[in-house]
């Protein structure tokens, strides 16, 4: 791997490559009309004929964010081989997010279909008249297909991971340069754009715990082509544990966005 690092910190280099771990980089494409079971954001939802619509307790519907086709990623563990995951969020301030309990799913939704057809004769394409939307960082109506490739990287300041391998008080060890060089290494080595496992990017803080690690189910990140922005050039997660994603329960997934 090429990492650029700080001249001061090139004796951490080997230790820093110690941290390597693969992900699924996610490019955006330009907009077009897709299948319904194609890996997109925006645009229209894979969906069975009878499966309800989801929604918030008020009964307004969610906003499908975007779904991803398995058949089109390459293999990474602990992720499903098959299958097509998609996210729905709210059109709140707060884009469906619970600042209090990240996991209440009462106005955002992950769903999985295990088994997807690709016979348009038995997917609903009736879908709810889009109302007007108060906040949403996409454009529901447009779309734009998603493409996919593996990669590697290494553990960068803003995914708490990295603490654990370095420690703690890595910086301070630099006195009064402490904040330079950790900045000059946040620019560096950086974790951010659309991806699927590996180290997760913050404008802010990392929202898990050291003692309840969760995978990172989808990074979506702000993106000029898809006219995408999380608030102020902020970045979305959802972060899901293991057991859980290898047992097909979407049910309990962590949901974050911030910005700057």
């Amino acid at each position: 791997m090429q990492i650029n690092l700080p001249t001061i910190l090139e004796p951490i280099r080997e230790r820093l490559l110690e941290t390597k771990i693969p992900f699924i980089k996610i490019q955006s494409q330009p907009a077009r009309n897709t299948k319904l079971w194609e890996s997109k954001v925006g645009g229209a939802p894979y969906m069975p004929k009878g499966q309800i619509w989801p929604c918030a307790p008020d009964g307004r519907e969610l906003f499908f964010l975007a779904q991803i086709n398995l058949a089109d990623v390459p293999r990474l563990e602990p992720l499903p081989q098959k299958g097509i995951i998609q996210f729905f969020i709210y059109d709140d301030d707060l884009y469906g997010m619970d600042f209090d309990d990240g996991e209440n799913p009462d106005t955002f939704r992950v769903i999985y279909h295990p088994d997807p057809v690709k016979d348009e004769a038995q997917l609903r394409k009736d879908f709810p008249i889009m109302r007007d939307f108060d906040e949403l960082p996409h454009h529901p109506d447009e779309c734009y297909p998603l493409a996919f490739s593996m990669a590697e990287e290494v553990a960068p300041i803003s995914d708490y991971r990295f603490y654990q391998h370095f420690g703690a008080d890595f910086f301070r060890q630099f006195g009064e340069n402490e904040w330079t060089i950790q900045e000059d290494f946040g620019k560096k080595v950086r974790s951010d754009g659309h991806k699927m496992g590996g180290y997760a990017y913050f404008t802010q803080d990392d929202p898990r715990r050291n003692d309840d690690p969760m995978f990172l189910l989808f990074q979506l990140d702000s993106d000029e082509r898809m006219d995408l922005m999380w608030g102020d050039m902020g970045v979305g997660h959802f972060f899901i544990r293991e057991k859980d994603l290898k047992n097909g329960d979407f049910s309990k997934v962590l949901y974050d966005w911030d910005c700057l």
